[in-house]
């Protein structure tokens, strides 16, 4: 049974539902099962061992979407092996590796949760109705432990990009 929030996020100043149990700092992150650009399932559990920064967005067709997965993939290169990046969105994988290629993102593992949306709805992330993706970040330890979350409370905003990044630098 899924969970809704209600009036945490708002798409261009109208409030949207989110779906699924929402992410809690100090909580075991779920595992969650998504696609990869090659169409082969992977799971958070790939990446143990490592702090994840989750990158959570609606599409790579958006200006903002597009500019977040340009900052995470150009700061990347600043957090060595022990910091892995996901950007995850329900886009389809063969849209995603399309932008990749165009945009030249190769620092971040991009993920494609539309099969499922095991990940959207395990970490409160899928909007009712429109089954995209909210903008926001998880920040995860080591040991698989929630460190970060930020819900972007418009989705037409970016993230707090040095939140997350300065949270996951003091974790290795």
């Amino acid at each position: 049974m899924l969970t809704k929030t209600e009036g945490k996020v708002t798409f261009v100043g109208k409030p949207v539902v989110l779906l699924g149990d929402e992410a809690k700092v100090g909580t075991k992150a779920p595992d969650f099962k998504v696609v990869n650009g090659a169409l082969e399932e992977e799971s958070l559990s790939k990446y143990d061992g490592k702090v994840r920064i989750l990158s959570i967005f609606p599409s790579v067709d958006t200006g903002v979407c597009a500019t977040q997965n340009r900052v995470f993939n150009k700061r990347a290169v600043e957090l060595g092996e022990d910091i892995v990046i996901l950007s995850i969105s329900n886009d389809l994988p063969f849209a995603q590796k399309r932008f990749c290629g165009a945009e030249g993102i190769d620092k971040v593992v991009m993920l494609s949760d539309y099969q499922q949306v095991d990940f959207g709805t395990k970490y409160g992330f899928l909007i009712g109705g429109l089954r995209l993706l909210a903008r926001g970040t998880v920040v995860i330890d080591k040991e698989g432990i929630i460190r970060h979350v930020e819900y972007v409370p418009e989705i037409a905003q970016e993230p707090d990009y040095e939140a997350a990044l300065n949270i996951a630098k003091t974790l290795v």
